[in-house]
């Protein structure tokens, strides 16, 4: 067992290091206790639903193969132009929540799920070889190692959000490092599912 959680641990911490970066910028506008809980269930849920997938092709159930699977990265940099473009476009300074929520907090946890799974594209590459490798047994261990380290993630990152330093620079900068972000983080999530090329080949 000791050993299940130790490499559960390593796989969930080796593809979780993205998140990172995103829920500091989340977390560093949220003003309600609302926001908050709405990031907390979206990661949960964006990582499920990444762990479910895993799991199902790790028994041999592939439904989508990995190059259309990095499609997911064209999501993140929608949402990076779409600030850009309202950063632009608003002169009146309005929340990064309600930008990419679309102004209803109601629809923020969705929002987060999405960028979750668009920014855990390319963790299933990880998930479904180390899943293949578990049995059942192991496979629980390894869901309740999960489950702990994302509320675990997710307080690191509030906390870190709420240190003055890196929320002020956030805040300030925010106008350059939302979208240099997620638009990076789509870019890099194609490439490295073959996107690209796949792309090129269909188009040549």
């Amino acid at each position: 067992m000791i050993a299940t959680i130790f490499t559960a641990v390593v796989a969930y911490v080796a593809t979780s290091i993205d998140y990172v970066i995103i829920l500091l910028i989340l977390f560093s506008q949220t003003l309600k206790k609302g926001q908050l809980r709405s990031i907390v269930i979206g990661q949960y849920l964006g990582t499920t639903i990444l762990v479910g997938v895993s799991l199902l092709a790790a028994y041999g159930l592939t439904l989508v193969p990995p190059h259309w699977v990095g499609l997911l990265g064209l999501i993140p940099i929608y949402l990076g132009i779409r600030v850009w473009k309202r950063e632009e476009e608003e002169e009146d300074e309005e929340n990064l929540l309600s930008r990419l929520s679309s102004g209803k907090p109601n629809r923020l946890f969705i929002t987060v799920t999405v960028i979750t799974l668009a920014a855990g594209g390319d963790n299933i590459g990880v998930y479904i070889p180390y899943f293949s490798t578990l049995n059942p047994s192991e496979t629980v261990v390894m869901l309740v190692v999960f489950t702990i380290l994302v509320a675990v993630l997710c307080y690191l990152s509030y906390r870190l959000a709420s240190i003055k330093t890196i929320s002020e620079t956030i805040e300030k900068w925010e106008h350059w490092i939302v979208p240099i972000v997620f638009i990076g983080l789509g870019i890099l999530i194609m490439m490295e599912n073959g996107t690209f090329r796949f792309l090129w080949e269909l188009v040549s």
